[in-house]
């Protein structure tokens, strides 16, 4: 079965902040990128999904989802750490510390953080115990 998604896709109103801090977070969970017309970029790919980030199609103003959050997956608990650590590194704020995560019955660490133009991401490692 295919996933849920194609790809997300997110504006940026600063396409250079964007791309570093999203080349360093997405690095730091093992996830390749590419850059195209040095205002865009694309991290996965077509079989996995893909997450993109650029200035709005249409010319407006990027502005963020209240209220949304994009939440990526993390091979391990140390991955969300350096995740959480690359993207403060780049940009970044704080909007919620790595640490463990009482959201259900299985062991989760957890980390959030705004881009450098503000939309909130969140990666999260879950214990399967595989």
């Amino acid at each position: 079965m295919a996933g849920i998604f194609t790809h997300v896709r997110v504006g940026s109103s600063d396409p250079a902040a964007s791309i570093a801090f999203y080349d360093a977070t997405f690095a730091a969970l093992g996830i390749p990128g590419q850059h195209h017309e040095g205002i865009h970029a694309m991290y996965g790919d077509h079989g996995t999904g893909m997450f993109m980030v650029g200035p709005p199609a249409d010319g407006e103003s990027a502005t963020c989802a209240n209220g949304g959050t994009i939440g990526l997956a993390a091979p391990n608990a140390e991955a969300v750490h350096a995740w959480h650590a690359a993207g403060m590194a780049n940009g970044g704020t704080d909007e919620g510390a790595p640490g463990p995560r009482d959201y259900g019955e299985k062991p989760m660490v957890g980390a959030y953080l705004r881009d450098p133009v503000g939309n909130k991401l969140c990666a999260f490692w879950v214990d399967l115990g595989e």
